[in-house]
């Protein structure tokens, strides 16, 4: 599964930030890794200088082999908290897609 990052000028971290949402996002997603051909994320500053509540917005998209991509974001103050609340939705949406899909199986 590849696995890419981008974020904005206005994020700060670079590559340790980068390093660090790549392994969260790998561990999460370890048990779909064989149905996923790529994770993109990405992480801007929505509100410039004003630095309110939902300024940050993170977003992942998934790529599941042979389907249409599974896109989820999330906002908040703090470029990880961001990131964690969109991997949460990332990890409900994929339990269920891919739940349903092994039901019919």
């Amino acid at each position: 599964m590849d696995f890419l990052f981008h974020s904005d000028d206005r994020i700060e971290g670079g590559n340790a930030m980068a390093d660090a949402a790549e392994a969260r996002i790998r561990e999460r997603t370890a048990r779909f890794a064989d149905r996923l051909t790529r994770i993109e994320t990405r992480l801007r500053d929505i509100d410039g200088d004003t630095n309110g509540a939902d300024g940050i917005e993170a977003s992942i998209e998934a790529r599941p082999a042979g389907a249409q991509p599974i896109v989820v974001t999330d906002r908040a103050a703090q470029p990880q908290t961001a990131m964690n609340g969109a991997l949460q939705k990332l990890i409900a949406r994929l339990e269920s897609d891919f739940g349903k899909a092994d039901r019919v199986r």
